[in-house]
Parts: C-alpha cells; sequence; structure tokens
C-alpha cells in the first residue's frame, strides 16, 4: 500500500527540554561562527588522514576546539596498568581477539519503534537517535576494522540487533559472514519520523537540518556488500536481541505492529505518564516491564494519530528460542573447533565454552532475563556450572563474557565470588552500558581485570581489540586498544559526526572513558 504524510500537526506533547535537532543544529552554528564557516557538511580537517585499519594506537578523532566539530587527531600509545602484577617483557602471544558489542542494527522505518519516548528523557532517551539510519554501515566499518588486525577470534558481544526483528537479525549476521545487505524494509525504502516532511522538532531531518546530509536517508536503504569478518565469531545474547526495545518480551499487540503499518510517530497529547511512575512491580529500571501497563499505554497510543507506513512481513519479532538459535548457527559455533557443548541447547541459553588451543579459555554466560528487562539476571545453575567450566580449564588463562557487567547484574556477586577463587582468571568482558572501561578487581587469588566495551551505536561508536602475551615473570599481559570503523562510503562518517553531537549521546555521557580505559596494556602477575 502507498504510504502517506502524518495527519497531525506535529506538535506533540510540550517540550520538556532542548529537542535533538535543536541541539544539533545549535552545535553546528556555534561551530560555525568559530570557523568562521558558512555551511558545515562533515568533519574538520586537521591535515591528517585516519588510519585505514581504524587503529587508534595510530590516529583518533578529537575536538580540539570543543566546537563539536571532529577532525584526525594523533594516535593513543598503550598505557602500562599495573594495579595487578608489575610490568615485565613480553615473550610470546597468546591471543588475538576482538570485542565488538552493541551494534544495535535496527530497522528505522519499523512501526515498532517508540521514537516519541525520546522527548521524555532518561531513562528511554535512546528510543531515538539522529544517526539511527546508519547502524548497518557503522557495524560494517567496524567489521572492517576488526578484519585488519587478523583475529583468531571475534566476540561479538551482544545487543547486535535493536528491537526483536527478524529483518535486523538477518542484516546483522549477513554483516558478520559477508554477503549482500539490505538495511531497507517495506517498499517505499526509508519511511520514518527523520523524513524531510515530518514537522516534530524532536527530529533530526538531514535532508533539511543542519548539519544538512541531503539524500542520506535515501543511501543509507541501498543494499550493499559487506566483506564479513573472515574468522570465527562467538555470539553472547543481549536484552535488544530478543527483547523489544531491550525492555519487553514481545505481545501480541507489538507482533502486530512490528508486520503492520500504522506506526507512532508522536507522543499524543493526551496521553501522560503519571507522577511516581513505576515501569515494572519492583521499581528496579533494570527489571521486567509491567506488561499490564505497557499494553494499556499502546492501546491508548494507538487510539490517537498515527502515520500509514509501508508494511513488511519480514519484520517479524523473533521469540526467545528463534533468536538464540539463530545466533548460534549464524556463527557456525557448533563446527568451530575447541568449542565444548553449551550448558543447554542453544534454544534455551547460550552458555558454552570456547577453547583457543592450550592457552586460552573463553567462557560465554547468558544473563538475559527472559521475562523482559534491561538488567543482568544470573540463574540458579549459572555459579556451580562455570566453577566447573574454570576448573576444567586446566592452565589455560580464562575470559569470562558476558552481555551486561557482572557488578551490575541480579546474582552477578554470586560470579564475581567464583571469579574472585580462580587464579587462571584474566578478564571478565562486558557491553550493555555503551562506555568503555576498565577496572582492575584484585583478590588473593590474583585478581582480574573488568573490561567494558563502548556501543557502534553511541558515540565514540568503537570495538576492541585484545592481544594476549606471556611475559618473563610468568605472568601475563593483555593488551586492548580501541578500534574506530572505517565505513569505505560516506555514511560512516556520519553517523560518527551525528553520535557525536547528539545531546543525549556518547560525548556529553562520556561513553569514550579515559586514557585508561581505552589503549591500555594490563599486567597481571605469575600465579602458583
Amino acid at each position: 500500500m502507498s504510504a502517506r504524510r502524518p495527519e497531525s500537526d506535529g506538535a506533540g506533547a510540550p517540550m520538556r527540554r532542548l529537542t535533538r535537532r535543536q541541539a544539533i543544529g545549535g552545535a553546528v552554528l556555534g561551530a560555525a561562527t568559530v570557523l568562521g564557516a558558512t555551511s558545515l557538511t562533515g568533519c574538520g580537517s586537521s591535515g591528517r588522514s585516519p588510519h585505514p585499519d581504524g587503529s587508534t594506537l595510530y590516529s583518533t578523532w578529537i575536538d580540539p576546539l570543543g566546537d563539536g566539530q571532529l577532525q584526525v587527531g594523533p594516535g593513543e600509545p598503550l598505557i602500562d596498568r599495573v594495579a595487578l602484577g608489575p610490568r615485565q617483557r613480553l615473550t610470546g602471544e597468546l591471543a588475538r581477539i576482538a570485542h565488538l558489542t552493541d551494534a544495535h542494527v535496527l530497522d528505522a522505518s519499523s512501526p515498532a519503534r517508540v521514537p516519541f519516548l525520546a522527548r521524555l528523557g532518561p531513562p528511554v532517551q535512546s528510543t531515538f537517535r539522529p544517526q539511527e539510519a546508519l547502524t548497518t554501515h557503522v557495524l560494517n566499518g567496524a567489521v572492517n576494522a576488526i578484519a585488519a588486525t587478523d583475529p583468531e577470534l571475534v566476540i561479538q558481544g551482544g545487543d547486535l540487533i535493536d528491537n526483536d526483528q527478524n529483518n535486523e537479525l538477518e542484516n546483522a549476521l549477513t554483516l558478520l559472514r559477508g554477503g549482500l545487505v539490505h538495511p531497507g524494509s517495506g517498499h517505499d525504502g526509508y519511511y520514518g519520523v527523520q523524513s524531510a516532511f515530518d514537522p516534530d522538532p524532536l527530529y533530526y531531518r538531514p535532508d533539511i537540518d543542519a548539519p544538512r546530509h541531503p539524500g542520506m536517508l535515501t543511501e543509507a536503504v541501498h543494499p550493499f556488500q559487506s566483506a564479513g569478518l573472515r574468522a570465527a565469531w562467538l555470539p553472547v545474547l543481549g536484552d535488544h536481541d530478543t527483547l523489544v526495545a531491550g525492555e519487553l518480551a514481545p505481545t501480541e499487540l507489538t507482533r502486530a505492529l512490528a508486520v503492520g503499518n500504522r506506526a507512532l510517530w508522536q507522543l499524543p497529547t493526551n496521553l501522560t505518564l503519571p507522577a511516581g511512575l513505576r515501569l515494572n512491580p519492583s521499581g528496579s529500571p533494570d527489571g521486567p516491564p509491567d506488561p499490564e501497563f505497557v499494553s494499556e499505554f499502546l492501546r491508548q497510543a494507538l487510539a490517537g494519530p498515527t502515520v500509514l507506513v509501508p508494511p513488511d512481513s519480514r519484520r517479524y519479532e523473533l521469540s526467545f528460542g528463534e533468536a538464540t538459535t539463530r545466533l548460534w548457527s549464524g556463527a557456525d559455533a557448533a563446527r568451530q573447533p575447541g568449542l565444548a557443548a553449551p550448558s543447554t541447547t542453544p534454544g534455551e541459553q547460550l552458555d558454552y565454552v570456547r577453547d583457543l588451543g592450550e592457552s586460552v579459555r573463553v567462557i560465554v554466560l547468558d544473563i538475559v532475563r527472559r521475562d523482559g528487562g534491561s538488567g543482568g539476571l544470573v540463574t540458579a545453575q549459572q555459579p556451580g556450572w562455570l566453577a566447573e567450566q574454570i576448573a576444567d580449564a586446566g592452565r589455560r588463562w580464562v575470559l569470562v563474557v558476558s552481555h551486561q557487567p557482572l557488578l551490575d547484574a541480579t546474582g552477578g556477586e554470586l560470579i564475581l565470588a567464583v571469579l574472585d577463587r580462580s587464579p587462571r582468571v584474566i578478564a571478565a568482558l562486558a557491553g550493555h552500558i555503551h562506555r568503555n572501561q576498565i577496572l582492575p578487581r584484585p583478590t588473593s587469588a590474583g585478581g582480574y581485570w573488568l573490561i567494558n566495551t563502548a556501543s557502534l551505536i553511541d558515540f565514540p561508536q568503537q570495538a576492541r581489540a585484545l592481544r594476549l602475551f606471556a611475559t618473563a615473570g610468568g605472568g601475563v599481559a593483555l593488551q586492548t586498544w580501541m578500534l574506530d570503523h572505517v565505513d569505505r562510503g560516506r555514511l560512516g562518517t556520519f553517523s560518527r559526526e551525528l553520535s557525536y553531537l547528539d545531546a543525549q549521546g556518547g560525548r556529553p555521557m562520556g561513553f569514550r572513558g579515559t586514557g585508561q580505559d581505552r589503549n591500555v596494556t594490563l599486567y597481571r602477575r605469575s600465579v602458583s
């Protein structure tokens, strides 16, 4: 069917804060004043070129004037961190790994999205981002950067997709293994809130708003070829991979919205959230939302003005079993050498072990809540199972991976207690919080590093490279540095720019982290 423009005037609910369009436009106008420019269509120039492989050891993106305009700066050398052991000479490489997480590949035209909630601010500001139509291109750029490091293993750390949709997962898996990617949905290409005809001031429209990028949305939905990782990769389950907006188990109503032709672009003027509202019975922002509240909220919202959009049956929402099974099969995980049988069938839970020869064991934990909610939840069986896998590792060094950080997960202290007793654990990797962060956790057994990697959707839109070395003192050193995405076209550059300017994204939130959270050598003393 043909899509038509919204019938409402786009006024929506009264704005409580600066809109994204105003914030982005204001940043660009401020930069133009500083630079004496009349138009700004991209990043500034420093006389340098970004490293072709995205390595931040050689070049970084900086904002030297603080005016919102990125340019290429010098690389960041590795910083030695010795909280868990002294500096020692590196004697041999044990493993080369990459960690990419929170790609949030999304269908920006999907009627199952709720972008209007972004006007309410935290904790729902991430329901719209000005760069959201470009997620496939950013992941493609990250894949290019990772492939250039020639890793023996890539850890895909969860939230590979954004809204539990089949077509999102199809695109994401194609990007990782290589092939033709189809970013658009519906028969008319892009049709969403960033269209030029949408007057709502919440949304940035690249065809007419500053910074202007005419044709960006049309280009964003064109099919393109991905070369793929060209390396084995492991799936980690994230909340957005199996839950609507990373929060809600699919319902009959959300399933109908996903494949249908009615979209909610504006918060209805007569619809308000009651004071003191708790989205779930426990009041925890990470717990499962109250399904009755969500269903009633959507029913009331759908009774107001909606927008007709092209339907698409490929947008159907995935069950937990289908999402986990397709991630497992998409990675061809069962055929990888050194992979031990998962604790349950892949359609139920993604807990499993992958050995890299006789030197390293990677243990993956699935702590996604099945009843909804974004936070991690440790099951009663997982601590015992984890202890067994660590014991069976022998002399291998152990990396433990989850999507949500263990420090923040319900029951995470039970997992940490197991790790605290284990002299062969060197790091616990996670994503979810969209922030680069590295913390030492000293223990009587020697300690380990808690490593978080930033997302690919919010600034700085980076993945992480890791190399594990034996050291002369009998310990190990984990070198890690950030990788910028290197999409060969212009859309990746646009995405980085917009994510930096986004008033509710990575720049003001400090997601880039400090220097000690990015390019570092993490020493770990020897153990008996």
